[in-house]
């Protein structure tokens, strides 16, 4: 407890430095002008008649929607005292978050953690932020002004049918507040123990008539964390992000967006990396540096009562330097949507896609590509028709996404969805689902050395240098998804959602094994060369429970069930994997609002053991099972300014909760933490 008082001490004073000034300027007002917190204003039956977009890209009730969604709204945000966008997804059930060290992330859903996981899509305001060389997401790359941000629709299972190839397990649809909802300025300081400093500030305004704009920028400074030793791990980060948004609306319902960022920042880390000279593995300092830019477009003409045209396009443009790789992408996106009402009964949105992916690799040892930059398309078409049955209260749906890429031809996505709502209390729903995950970069050409292992009378004493090698001949990864729901409202006090799924996948990324003397080089090649040889099956539960017992009192109950078995030629590969992610998860929040504008947030998680850093099962390490408490205190001593202190990872000093495959040195343990933060609107 000495060491938590010490950072709260050091919080404290941080954080009077920063507000002193503010405090200051609103010394005139009155404190016995205080609110009741605006925390939990909206019943359970006003939440669960709120619409999402992600299902079915059309508004729908979330209630009847025939898919495992979980929406995390601004309320849920602010509530957490998260400062990024992986721990705020932690309160989603089914979905695997893990921190490896200061500034990396393992993120997934339904199985296959990493930090390269690659079967889950994320978008931000419908731009895909995946980066092609590994199918995944560098969460230290993605940021948004979290005050702005309206809500998060996180599905659980394929959504591949609508969204394309790599919606596997998932689809997480990040979705920031239009500009005429956050007109005046806002400003958000705070500091703390590992939250050094951040800040953000935004200021709206009316541009004419039915146009509104915002403009805001971000950073922060984050301290690096520590080893099992307890020595530094060298993985200090920080970043800086401004952008723009500006929405027009027209008399006719439609409108247009235009919105960007810019973002540049640094992300230090202690790596290892193979060396052919002795040592065979180095270790040492990287400082990493990452940059980049958006622009995104979009346009929406209603064409009838029940008919709607979309297109949207954008640019993004991505840049990193890490002393292992050096890679920049711009891709360019565009997509046509349509819906319309055909005949009684049905509902169709179809659309066209077209992508073009520019990427460059700088060859620097030990990453390797067989060629530094490439050019790749892809053409997609979707259509989906939801059918009203039996009085509207079955409806079926039903379509596919059909695209072509550059790896592997032409791939198709179908799904059937079927949701029986016989009332506003009870909604029952069952899918069939086909998805894939194109391969990448890296499984096509790229060629990574792993590590170099001494040399063994054996090996007549030359070392063994271990690489993987792409295949131009891999296939896609499959799954087909069998999914059943269940929604349940006894009452405006009470919710339950509880999804169901067996999943079985095939042609799963493998490796065959090549060894080859290499006596002119003096070592020997063990080349692990990709292959689709790994198929196995997962089934689990995902329970969410939301309870509100007073009307100042909110409970929210999240629990995750999972079961993952792979098979396949290497004894090594499938275990390390499916180990990789927890078996059971439970995540408990508890919301209070108080009188004179004070609101009390706890937020408990606990997590399963697992086994993590792979590639395969001989590299791998436990992660033992832990359990942590986030809390958060805030308090309005006026209407336009919110104090709040926050305490996170409560439980123990600090705890591993993912180690990361290749290049990692050693364990980077979690460390509790404290800050002080403070929001004036204006």
């Amino acid at each position: 407890m000495g060491e938590f008082w010490g950072d709260m001490k050091l919080t404290c004073k941080r954080m009077l430095v920063s507000a002193l000034p503010f405090a200051l300027m609103l010394s005139g007002g009155t404190s016995s002008a205080v609110e009741t917190s605006e925390l939990l204003d909206m019943s359970l039956e006003q939440l669960i008649k709120l619409e999402v977009t992600s299902v079915g890209k059309k508004p729908q009730r979330q209630s009847q929607s025939p898919a495992a969604i979980f929406v995390v709204r601004q309320d849920d945000i602010r509530r957490s005292g998260a400062t990024s966008l992986p721990d705020i997804l932690r309160m989603v059930p089914g979905l695997e978050v893990a921190r490896i060290d200061s500034n990396k992330w393992a993120v997934s859903a339904r199985g296959f953690n990493g930090h390269f996981a690659n079967k889950l899509l994320v978008l931000v305001d419908g731009r895909t932020v995946y980066s092609p060389s590994f199918s995944g997401v560098y969460w230290d790359m993605q940021d948004v002004m979290l005050e702005d941000v309206e809500r998060i629709e996180v599905i659980r299972g394929p959504g591949a049918t609508l969204w394309g190839a790599n919606a596997v397990n998932g689809v997480i649809n990040i979705m920031t507040k239009e500009a005429g909802d956050t007109q005046g300025g806002l400003l958000s300081l705070g500091g703390g123990s590992i939250e050094q400093g951040f800040g953000a500030v935004r200021y709206g305004g009316k541009l004419g008539e039915g146009t509104y704009g915002r403009v805001y920028g971000k950073g922060f400074n984050r301290a690096s964390f520590t080893t099992i030793e307890g020595t530094d791990s060298g993985d200090q980060w920080n970043r800086g992000q401004a952008g723009f948004r500006v929405d027009r609306k027209s008399e006719d319902g439609g409108g247009a967006t235009l919105q960007g960022d810019a973002y540049a920042g640094n992300v230090d880390q202690r790596i290892s990396q193979p060396g052919l000279a002795p040592p065979r593995m180095v270790y040492g300092q990287d400082y990493g540096r990452i940059s980049g830019f958006n622009l995104l477009g979009r346009w929406r003409k209603p064409l009838g009562p029940d008919s709607e045209l979309t297109v949207q396009a954008y640019y993004d443009h991505a840049y990193r330097n890490e002393s292992y790789v050096v890679q920049q992408r711009d891709m360019y996106d565009l997509e046509l949507q349509h819906r319309f009402v055909p005949a009684a009964g049905h509902d169709v949105v179809w659309g066209l896609g077209y992508r073009l992916n520019h990427d460059h690799f700088s060859d620097r040892f030990p990453v390797v590509f067989g060629s530094p930059s490439q050019d790749r398309q892809l053409f997609s078409a979707f259509v989906q028709d939801e059918i009203a049955l039996a009085g509207r209260e079955l409806k079926l749906t039903f379509g596919s996404k059909f695209e072509h890429n550059e790896f592997t031809g032409f791939e198709g996505q179908p799904n059937i969805r079927l949701a029986w709502t016989p009332n506003d209390q009870h909604t029952l729903w069952g899918a069939v689902s086909r998805a894939v995950r194109i391969p990448t970069r890296a499984e096509n050409d790229g060629r990574i050395t792993i590590l170099v292992e001494p040399g063994v009378p054996e090996t007549f004493g030359l070392p063994i240098v271990v690489r993987t090698l792409g295949n131009q001949h891999m296939q896609a990864e499959v799954l087909m998804a069998y999914e059943l729901g269940y929604r349940f409202l006894p009452s405006p006090a009470f919710t339950a959602d509880l999804a169901l799924f067996y999943n079985n996948y095939d042609r799963l990324r493998s490796t065959t094994t090549r060894i080859t003397p290499d006596f002119a080089r003096g070592v020997i090649d063990n080349e692990e060369i990709f292959a689709n040889q790994y198929g196995g099956e997962s089934y689990g539960a995902e329970l969410a429970l939301d309870w509100k017992p007073l009307d100042f009192w909110q409970v929210q109950l999240g629990y995750t069930l999972l079961k993952l078995n792979l098979h396949g030629a290497d004894p090594y590969g499938p275990p390390a994997i499916a180990r990789s992610s927890p078996q059971q998860q439970l995540t408990l929040r508890s919301g209070v609002a108080l009188p004179r504008g004070v609101s009390l947030d706890f937020w408990f998680r606990y997590v399963d053991r697992i086994t993590a850093g792979f590639p395969d099962l001989r590299m791998a390490q436990p992660v033992d099972a832990y359990a942590t408490l986030d809390a958060r205190l805030a308090w309005k001593p006026w209407k336009a300014v919110e104090l709040a202190l926050v305490g996170q990872n409560l439980l123990e000093n600090r705890h591993v909760e993912f180690i990361q495959e290749g290049f990692g040195p050693e364990p980077t343990q979690v460390p509790r933490s404290v800050y002080l933060q403070m929001e004036w609107r204006f």
